[in-house]
């Protein structure tokens, strides 16, 4: 378990949470949990969410292991955002339209709406079907009926398809309106369909439009612009170099974690020299097992960018490849220096500790571990506070972290197994034995 959990998870700097299989996918999707590239898209956001309204911190952002262009809304206010939207989008302007768009879907109640709308046509399907079965039962042309019932089905899909075309016309027009009151530019949303059109435009051109969920991109762009041309003529701010260059970092990171090592080379080829560009390859190189090329990948990154904390993080997690475990540790630390209370980064730093084993390692591991989850729990920091508390002796403790982990990982089974086992053996009073108690 130990091998499994360092290589892919503080290692690669992205643990997954599973996510149930949707239909036809061949994996479970996961969602990403990093430091950096959350931090990004949550700056992103906060302007949009002000502007829509919304009461700081309420917006929840779940970033998806997917390599589809694409985000989603669900009921709620949890917007999930695909990797493969991050690594494709190059502007944090189109990257902001993208959620804004999404803001409109929650603004609009279109949720709820879709929801009652595929109730109302299921029932106007079902007695349409009805009358088919009807016909056919009564001794009638058979094909007929069976006509109908086919027919019952095409009524009740034409009719949600059509109403989801209508809300996203409607959304769109919500995110123009969020990014101008954020004092965004509204042509990021014009960049991103031109993108998706020159991405998508051609199949959509011999697929009828009575098929698709979503109005043709070509039809939203032309309608994105002219709205956009009807508003006040004003100057927008342009975007912000520092913000690039952070929203440019996060997607090497995506890429470089994530997308095939073959196409890391020709997206970032060695001639491009830019910081984004070495941290990709350098990631690439990681993974393909060349430490010593990612380590000085790090190491240029550090020098060009010293105040950067998750260029450290990257090379404390190389160090730990290399089984450095001192050196590992010194840059987790700079790292956390100069970003506090990063969960992400502080449950690497533990995981290390706790392999390394000196005098106090596990009390600090313990320490990290349990200040990560304070602020965002995951499977890995409980994982990693159950290893720490077993070499401290606290069985209970660890038995109790270990279900919180098959808990989060969805093995309900297993969750429920440690925590009898967490209770067998811990104080009545304590909060683990009650927190075991509710897993149960």
């Amino acid at each position: 378990m130990k091998r499994i959990y360092a290589l892919c998870s503080v290692l690669c700097a992205l643990f997954a949470t599973a996510l149930p299989l949707q239909a036809g996918a061949s994996r479970p999707r996961s969602i990403i949990q990093d430091t950096e590239v959350q931090s990004i898209v949550q700056e992103l956001v906060e302007p949009l969410a002000r502007a829509a309204g919304m009461p700081a911190g309420r917006l929840r952002i779940h970033i998806v292991r997917d390599d589809n262009f694409n985000a989603f809304v669900m009921a709620g206010e949890d917007i999930y955002i695909y990797t493969g939207l991050i690594a494709s989008v190059e502007s944090p302007l189109a990257f902001q339209a993208v959620i804004a768009h999404e803001l409109g879907h929650m603004m609009g109640g279109h949720i709820a709406q879709l929801s009652a709308r595929i109730r109302s046509e299921t029932v106007r399907s079902m007695i349409i079907q009805a009358l088919g079965v009807g016909m056919m039962v009564a001794g009638g042309n058979p094909s007929a009926g069976m006509g109908v019932v086919a027919g019952g089905q095409g009524v009740a899909r034409a009719g949600i398809l059509a109403f989801s075309r209508d809300e996203e016309r409607l959304a769109d027009n919500h995110a123009i309106d969020i990014m101008v009151g954020a004092g965004l530019d509204p042509n990021g949303l014009v960049m991103i369909l031109q993108q998706m059109n020159d991405m998508h435009g051609a199949a959509e051109s011999m697929t009828s439009q009575y098929r698709v969920a979503h109005p043709f991109t070509s039809e939203r762009l032309q309608h994105a612009r002219e709205r956009i041309a009807q508003m006040e003529t004003r100057r927008w701010p342009p975007t912000d170099k520092e913000l690039q260059e952070r929203f440019n970092l996060a997607r090497a990171k995506v890429v470089g974690y994530l997308a095939p090592l073959e196409r890391i080379a020709t997206i970032y080829p060695s001639r491009d020299t830019s910081n984004p560009a070495i941290y990709a390859r350098a990631i690439a190189s990681m993974r393909a097992g060349n430490l010593a090329d990612a380590r000085l990948g790090a190491l240029t990154l550090i020098g060009r960018a010293p105040a950067n904390p998750f260029f450290y993080e990257f090379l404390g997690d190389i160090e730990y490849r290399f089984g450095n475990y001192d050196d590992s540790i010194r840059a987790y630390d700079k790292s956390l220096e100069l970003r506090r209370d990063s969960p992400h980064i502080q449950t690497a730093l533990a995981l290390v500790l706790s392999e390394r084993r000196k005098p106090g390692d596990a009390d600090r591991a313990v320490e990290m571990a349990k200040r990560s989850l304070i602020a965002y729990p995951s499977p890995l920091a409980y994982w990693v506070l159950a290893r720490a508390e077993n070499i401290r002796g606290n069985k209970g403790v660890a038995d109790w972290a270990m279900a919180e982990f098959y808990n989060m990982n969805r093995n309900a089974a297993r969750a429920r197994e440690f925590a009898r086992r967490a209770r067998a053996n811990l104080p009545k009073d304590s909060p683990e034995y009650i927190k075991a108690g509710e897993l149960l």
